[in-house]
Formats: structure tokens, sequence, C-alpha cells
């Protein structure tokens, strides 16, 4: 998600970066994303499925969690940020 880059990456322990899993999203997933990541979160269980489906080697042995948020929000909505904020943590060694 755009806002949850935008939310975390002003954090100085953290290098964040956004991509989507349809191809008309501003920015797509590739393979170097995957590599570069060593944590990955996605918004909805489809997210996850298609980075498994374009991404299975790369995906071996790496952090990918669903929010379980579904994926409707505007950028930055305060709603969106709220939930961000209450659950991106938990998954976070920060």
């Amino acid at each position: 998600s755009r806002t949850a880059e935008t939310i975390w990456r002003k954090n100085p322990e953290l290098s964040v970066r956004s991509a989507g899993t349809n191809d008309s999203a501003v920015k797509t997933v590739r393979a170097e994303d995957i590599q570069w990541a060593q944590i990955i979160i996605v918004m909805e269980a489809i997210h996850h499925d298609k980075l498994h489906a374009n991404f299975p080697e790369l995906l071996e042995g790496k952090p990918l969690h669903v929010l379980n948020i579904p994926d409707i929000y505007p950028y930055m909505d305060q709603m969106l940020v709220q939930i961000l904020d209450a659950l991106v943590p938990g998954y976070l060694k920060i």
C-alpha cells in the first residue's frame, strides 16, 4: 500500500517500498522487490496468492503476512491510516 509506505518510511529503523499486484498499479511488484524485502505485508489474501503465483521460488522462507484489510481505501485515507497504525507494528521488529 502506498499509504503504508508513506507512514513507515519516516521511521529511520525501516526501509520500505510499496508495489501493487495488479497491472494497473502505479508500481507493480518485480522480482527485485521480492529479493530486496526481508518481510512482505499485503492487504488481502488475493495479493498473497498473486505473489505466490508469480514468485514462488523467491518467496520460499520469506515472511509474507496478510493484514485482511479490504483494498478499497484511497491514498492516505484516515481510516486506513488508523488501521495500519494498529496492525503493522505487530509484524515489525522496531
